[in-house]
């Protein structure tokens, strides 16, 4: 579900639906619900100075709902001792597949929320050479792998080479 909170630039919001509920597909999440906020520069300025401790608006902040899920992905090769951890805390409620998200509890689930500011992403997007309607779906893929539990800070460019890859399958590049 996509939330336009935001008034500064006007959005077609049904397409960016329709490409929400794509990428939900394509990662094996179709059952799981996320809410895409789209908000002021002001409200996420507020959020990323409470949440993350940093100064001024981003153009994308994600509230994963929880840790129930976990991508499989053929880019995703844990280390030997980050899968023994993984399968200490979730024995055998994970399978694998290639590059779908698998699930341990119900069959309907909440993934989580994702705030999206239109005037920043509407900055990036003239800075990359992109329109904002591609960079808006770029941001939510960005956001739901967030969500499935990917983190770019710390993943040694894991979520760069999958995103990268869903990019290229989704023509976002």
């Amino acid at each position: 579900m996509i939330l336009n909170r935001q008034q500064r630039i006007r959005l077609a919001v049904r397409p960016l639906e329709a490409f929400l509920r794509r990428v939900e597909r394509e990662l094996g999440v179709k059952n799981a619900s996320v809410t895409v906020c789209l908000v002021r520069d002001v409200e996420i300025a507020r959020m990323n100075e409470k949440y993350r401790k940093k100064k001024g608006p981003t153009d994308i902040l994600s509230f994963p709902a929880g840790k129930q899920w976990r991508v499989a992905s053929a880019e995703r090769r844990p280390t030997e001792k980050r899968n023994r951890e993984e399968s200490k805390a979730h024995a055998g409620t994970y399978r694998r597949k290639k590059n779908v998200a698998v699930r341990s509890t119900e069959q309907d689930s909440y993934l989580g929320d994702v705030a999206i500011a239109p005037e920043t992403a509407r900055r990036y997007a003239k800075k990359n050479g992109r329109s904002l309607d591609r960079e808006l779906r770029v941001l939510i893929l960005h956001g739901v792998l967030h969500l499935l539990g990917y983190d770019h800070e710390t993943d040694r460019g894991e979520m760069d080479r999958f995103e990268q890859k869903l990019r290229r399958r989704f023509r976002l590049v």
